[in-house]
C-alpha cells in the first residue's frame, strides 16, 4: 500500500476510535483491565456486531483517563475497511513505522487491531512486535478457528483469549440507564420497570444496535452478512442452500437435541459428514453453540448427540421459522448465553431412565448446579420438570437445584433436597 494512504487511514481510524461518544459499560471490562500490565497479546473474539470494537474503545478510555497515557501512544486499525483490500503481510511493518512517524510516541504503545484475521501472515508480525517492542496489543476477530490456529503456531503461551458476547440483560439495563441493586428488587415500581425491559430483551436479543434502534430487522441483516461474508466467502462453500437451511433449522429449534443424521434428514442433505463440517463452521463464526452430554465416560460424551443453541435470541425472532412463539425455548437460550458469559463448564445431563436436566454446571469447590428452564410450573408439568433434578442425587453429591421460569419464585422441598425456583430476569441480575 502507498504510504500516503496508510497515513490517511491511521489518522482517520484513530479519530473515529477516540471520538467522544456514549459507551455502555460491559461486564467483561473488569476482567480485561486485569491484563493491561501483562506481556500477553489479548484476543477478543465473538460474533459479528457484538460490540468488540466498542469494547476496545472502553479499554482505550480506561487507559487514557486512569493511567495518564497520551493519545499519541494509541493506534487503532480496523481491517474491515475496504481501503485495506490491497494490504498484505509485507505492509505491516510499513504501517507501524508510519504510525511512529506521525505520532512520535514515548513509552509503551497500546495497539488495537480490529478483524486482523483478514490479512494473511498477521500472527508472525504480531509475535515479533510483542517480542521486541514496548507494546500492549489487543486484537479482535469473529472466527474462532482462524484465530486459534494462528495463535497455536506463533503465539503459544503469549496470549490471552477473551470471548465477547452480545449484551447481557444487566448491560441492557445499563444501556437504559437502570443501575439495579438488591434494594431495587424490593420496590414494586422498580420491579415493573425491570420486567418491562426484560420483555423487550426477550423480543430483541442482545445485539447493541438492535437494542439501540429497537429494530429486529438489523439481526436479519447480520445473519446475511455472517452467511455470505464469514461462511460462504471464507470457506468457499458451494452448496449455499444447504448451509443456510441448516442455520435456519438450528436457529428455529434453538436448544434442540440433534445428531448429525437427524440434521441431515431435516434439511435433506447428501451425507452426515457434510453436516458435521457445516456445524464446525457455524460454531467457528459464533452463529451457533453446542452443548454436550455430561458423562464420566468421554466415549459416551462423544457419541451422544449435542444440543444446539443460537448465539443470540435476536436471530430466532428475525429469521427463524415459527408457527407459534415458544417462550420456554427463548428463556432456555437466554440462560445458556448467560452461563457462557460466566465462563463456566456447562453440559446437559440425562439419567439412566432418560429424564433430562437442561444444564449441569460445574461450580467452585467441586460443587455442581443443575438448572431446569420452563415458562411456568403447573400441576401438569411439575413432575416432568423436577424428575431430572431429583434423579441427579443418585449420581452426584453436593448439587444445587434450580428451576428458572418466566416469573415465579418459591422453594420446593423434597426428601432428596430443596429445589429453588426463580424468575429468569432476577437470576440474570445475580
Amino acid at each position: 500500500m502507498e504510504k500516503h494512504l496508510l497515513k490517511s487511514l491511521i489518522v482517520f481510524h484513530k479519530q473515529r476510535f477516540l471520538e467522544e461518544k456514549k459507551l455502555v459499560k460491559r461486564e467483561i471490562l473488569t476482567t480485561l483491565i486485569k491484563f493491561l500490565d501483562t506481556r500477553e497479546v489479548i484476543f477478543i473474539s465473538g460474533i459479528r456486531r457484538s460490540g468488540k470494537s466498542t469494547l476496545m474503545s472502553l479499554i482505550a478510555k480506561e487507559i487514557l483517563t486512569k493511567r495518564d497515557i497520551k493519545q499519541s501512544n494509541i493506534l487503532f486499525i480496523n481491517f474491515e475497511d475496504e481501503r485495506f483490500i490491497n494490504f498484505t503481510s509485507e505492509d505491516f511493518e510499513k504501517l507501524y513505522q508510519t504510525y511512529l512517524e506521525i505520532e512520535n510516541p514515548a513509552g509503551k504503545k497500546y495497539l488495537f487491531f480490529d478483524e486482523i484475521q483478514n490479512i494473511n501472515g498477521w500472527e508472525r508480525w504480531i509475535n515479533r512486535l510483542n517480542e521486541f517492542e514496548d507494546v500492549k496489543i489487543f486484537i479482535t476477530g469473529s472466527n474462532a478457528s482462524l484465530i486459534s490456529s494462528s495463535i497455536s503456531t506463533s503465539l503459544t503461551g503469549r496470549n490471552r483469549q477473551i470471548q465477547n458476547q452480545t449484551f447481557s440483560f444487566k448491560e441492557y439495563l445499563w444501556f437504559l440507564g437502570l443501575n439495579v441493586d438488591e434494594r431495587d428488587l424490593c420496590l414494586p415500581e422498580k420491579i415493573v420497570e425491570i420486567k418491562r425491559a426484560f420483555e423487550n430483551y426477550l423480543k430483541l436479543g442482545g445485539f447493541p444496535e438492535v437494542l439501540k434502534n429497537g429494530d429486529i430487522t438489523l439481526a436479519e441483516q447480520y445473519f446475511k452478512d455472517i452467511i455470505h461474508r464469514d461462511v460462504v466467502s471464507r470457506y468457499n462453500i458451494r452448496n449455499v442452500k444447504e448451509i443456510r437451511e441448516l442455520s435456519l433449522y438450528l436457529i428455529t429449534n434453538s436448544g434442540c437435541l440433534a445428531s448429525y443424521e437427524s440434521l441431515r434428514s431435516a434439511i435433506a442433505a447428501k451425507n452426515a459428514s457434510t453436516i458435521k463440517n457445516f456445524l464446525t463452521i457455524l460454531e467457528d463464526v459464533y452463529l451457533i453453540r453446542s452443548l454436550s452430554l455430561y458423562d464420566f465416560s468421554l466415549k459416551k460424551q462423544l457419541y451422544n448427540p449435542d444440543k444446539y443453541y443460537v448465539n443470540d435470541i435476536g436471530f430466532y425472532h428475525a429469521v427463524g421459522f415459527r408457527f407459534s412463539e415458544n417462550i420456554g425455548r427463548v428463556l432456555e437460550t437466554i440462560v445458556f448465553q448467560q452461563l457462557l458469559r460466566k465462563g463456566l463448564d456447562i453440559f446437559y445431563w440425562k439419567s439412566p431412565k432418560a429424564s433430562e436436566v437442561d444444564f449441569l454446571v460445574s461450580l467452585a469447590n467441586n460443587r455442581k448446579e443443575a438448572i431446569q428452564v420452563t415458562y411456568s410450573l403447573t400441576q401438569n408439568n411439575l413432575a416432568r420438570e423436577t424428575i431430572g433434578l431429583t434423579a441427579i442425587n443418585e449420581r452426584f453429591s453436593g448439587v444445587d437445584k434450580l428451576i428458572l421460569t418466566y416469573d415465579e419464585e418459591k422453594t420446593i422441598e423434597y426428601a432428596t433436597g430443596t429445589v429453588k425456583v426463580l424468575p429468569v430476569w432476577k437470576w440474570l441480575l445475580e
